[in-house]
């Protein structure tokens, strides 16, 4: 009965470690063939050009010295300030402008706002990186602690020690929680560049339609 009982939960131990494989080969398929560690199901875009979203006239490299735009494109690239609001401040900053200059002013804008969002998704990529070896590096220990665990219960009972296989059992047990917790965290955590993208593309759509 023991010997059967070790049996079950030694199935048991290897469907687990079957589950994290999957995962993790799950999430390198999903990836760009140019980076593999990428876990996301979303294709990863390192950053976004002008010449993605704007249709108008290409902007020049003068904005970077404007501090009133570039001040307006912090305010108006934040996430948190909605679309509408974004394109009334705008407009209201191109009501000032000289008529002849203004589709090379908002163009301008726009690369001072995709400037800042790129900076922003920057950052989040950077962290999905990081994040994705630390789950690769808490998938190898719990593979290692499956191993171990396996190797003891199918020991004769005689050579069994029945606190290194609780301690054991209760670590997996403890390691594979936090491994999914964060493998949910990161399905969340994937969406935001593809939303900061999104953003970007709105904002263009809102301030072509001020020229």
């Amino acid at each position: 009965m023991a010997k059967r009982g070790s049996a079950s939960r030694a199935a048991a131990s290897a469907g687990l470690r079957m589950v994290l494989v999957g995962a993790i080969t799950a999430g390198a398929s999903a990836a760009q063939e140019q980076d593999l560690t990428w876990p996301c199901q979303q294709r990863k875009v390192p950053k976004l050009s002008v010449a993605q979203m704007w249709s108008g006239p290409m902007p020049s490299q003068d904005w970077h010295k404007d501090r009133e735009l570039k001040a307006l494109a912090a305010r108006i690239a934040q996430r948190r300030v909605p679309i509408p609001d974004a394109r009334a401040a705008a407009q209201a900053w191109v009501e000032g402008l000289d008529p002849e200059a203004r589709s090379e002013r908002i163009a301008e804008l726009f690369a001072a706002v995709l400037d800042r969002v790129n900076h922003e998704r920057g950052e989040i990529i950077a962290g999905i990186g990081r994040y994705a070896q630390s789950q690769a590096d808490l998938a190898a220990r719990v593979n290692a602690m499956e191993a171990a665990l396996v190797k003891l219960e199918v020991a004769p009972a005689d050579e069994q020690d029945s606190t290194e296989l609780e301690n054991l059992r209760t670590g997996l047990a403890w390691e594979t929680r936090i491994y999914r917790e964060r493998a949910q965290s990161l399905t969340y955590v994937c969406e935001t560049p593809v939303l900061l993208e999104r953003r970007a593309f709105d904002i263009a759509r809102a301030l072509s339609g001020l020229i």
